[in-house]
């Protein structure tokens, strides 16, 4: 799965950011998704197709007090030092971007939290990553769930507002960087 992803972001803005040089993005990228990926399989889920060409990493997220939000954030920064740990520790990019975004996450309600979802480049804009989401989104709806996610390029943001995301008005901005969309979805009753 971790190489699934690595070629489903390969040329993604955020992670040619994160990693300028291909040759270096192609040997790290592993390792960088490989700890999402075992964020997901140990306090979440992870969704794939059966012909294994398309994986969604989800984390449940339960509501945090305004009082508490500060420790949430810290866990977050937590896990982005990992990243930079594991994947390229002189590059302090890895970690950045999961600060940034930790800063914006909204943490007043509970909701699942769709950390990525990629399709492998041959399979895109066949509708398989939201064949991927729809079971997941259903299972909110039925729950009352919002859900959120931050969307990493313009085309994945159309994607995500097909299946009833929508921008939360708060942008990241990486320094010399892409943009980033939070992206916020109500249940569907």
């Amino acid at each position: 799965m971790a190489a699934l992803l690595s070629e489903a972001f390969m040329d993604d803005p955020v992670s040619t950011w994160v990693f300028p040089e291909e040759e270096r993005r192609r040997a790290l990228h592993p390792a960088f998704f490989g700890v999402f990926l075992d964020a997901a399989l140990a306090e979440g889920s992870v969704d794939v197709t059966e012909d294994r060409s398309a994986a969604a990493l989800w984390l449940s997220v339960p509501a945090v007090a305004e009082a508490d939000v500060a420790a949430a954030v810290a866990g977050d920064d937590e896990v982005a030092a990992r990243m930079r740990a594991v994947s390229d520790p002189a590059n302090e990019r890895t970690e950045l971007v999961g600060r940034l975004t930790a800063r914006v996450h909204p943490r007043a309600r509970a909701h699942r939290y769709l950390m990525l979802v990629g399709v492998e480049p041959g399979r895109r804009c066949q509708g398989i990553g939201g064949a991927l989401l729809a079971p997941a989104l259903r299972d909110c709806d039925r729950a009352g769930l919002p859900a959120y996610l931050e969307a990493s390029s313009a085309r994945s943001r159309r994607l995500y507002e097909r299946e009833g995301f929508a921008p939360t008005g708060t942008t990241v901005q990486l320094p010399g960087g892409p943009l980033m969309w939070p992206m916020w979805r109500e249940p569907r009753g």
